[in-house]
């Protein structure tokens, strides 16, 4: 039996999780990859793998098929977004298929409090500017009493709120399915989207990726915003229209922005984001903790085991 593991986080820790293979007599077939295998290499390995843990690559009905043609019985997407992966088609080739959700709220939460206390004191600037030789002392701004518009309030928002309020901020939420129990509703403010965005010192996205939140900050809801306002995203690249975001940069309406993710990965050398010094950019790396990649591999192992019929 053979199984693909095609997520980066998991692959760096490999020797790790191998005896857990080796002791069910699995063969790991461990690709070289930087961020994510393409369609063309998946429908080329997965039709001799019986299973897949699946990281950010275009899990597609087309991939799927090609490993159904083949040996492939199951699939595990390692982490909480599921974006990327064809859940419709998996259900029509009788393919089992389950993600591992709540397992990162705290490390991602941890990244995007990181990045607002970073964009708000210009700490990563002030470092780059140091290495130049520029002893640089730009004022920044006091997060005591800001506002927070936080988009999504699934495990990530919900960590990343109880941060922000512990760093004495005000939270207004959006999200419409949002399950609150009567604590959030005294800590904060549930609103319909673009209600009182104007009021948001920071617009930070947590939510996942779906059809209604695909380009949700684009010109439209950036004119909501008060000029000045600073931008978050540990969340999914498409959530922010990159162009409008370009433009909102260059007029000085958004004072800055922290992404971890982004249209395209890895972030493209001709991107002008790269011309805002005072932005800050991550590599989807969000979730990337030794402890948080240990409990979400376990995880996914154990499901993959489960629909393989591995005791």
């Amino acid at each position: 039996m053979k199984v693909l593991v095609s997520c980066p986080p998991m692959l760096k820790k490999i020797d790790e999780f191998r005896p857990i293979f080796e002791e069910k007599n699995i063969e790991l077939v461990i690709p070289n990859i930087v961020q994510t295998l393409s369609e063309e290499e998946l429908e080329q390995i997965l039709p001799e793998v019986d299973g897949w843990i699946i990281g950010d690559d275009p899990a597609t009905e087309r991939v799927f098929t090609a490993g159904k043609a083949g040996k492939l019985k199951a699939a595990v997407k390692w982490g909480v977004g599921v974006d990327n992966v064809d859940f419709a088609a998996c259900k029509k080739l009788g393919i089992p298929i389950i993600n591992t959700p709540n397992m990162f709220g705290a490390e991602v939460a941890t990244v995007a409090a990181a990045f607002i206390l970073g964009l708000a004191r210009q700490t990563y600037f002030i470092d780059r500017e140091v290495r130049k030789g520029n002893w640089v002392k730009p004022a920044g701004r006091s997060i005591s009493g800001l506002t927070v518009g936080l988009i999504g309030f699934g495990d990530i928002g919900k960590a990343t709120a109880r941060f922000l309020k512990g760093m004495d901020m005000n939270i207004n939420v959006y999200d419409p399915f949002a399950k609150k129990d009567e604590s959030d509703l005294q800590n904060y403010t549930f609103c319909e989207f673009p209600e009182k965005l104007e009021e948001a010192d920071f617009v930070v996205a947590t939510c996942a990726l779906t059809p209604s939140t695909r380009n949700i900050i684009n010109s439209s809801s950036i004119a909501k915003m008060k000029d000045g306002v600073y931008i978050v995203n540990v969340s999914r690249g498409g959530i922010i229209n990159e162009a409008d975001l370009l433009e909102a940069l260059k007029s000085g309406k958004v004072e800055a922005a922290a992404l971890d993710v982004f249209e395209i990965e890895p972030l493209p050398i001709s991107s002008e984001l790269r011309n805002f010094d005072k932005c800050i950019f991550g590599t989807h790396n969000g979730s990337n903790t030794i402890e948080g990649v240990r409990r979400a591999t376990h995880q996914a192992i154990s499901y993959l085991f489960e629909f393989l019929g591995v005791n």
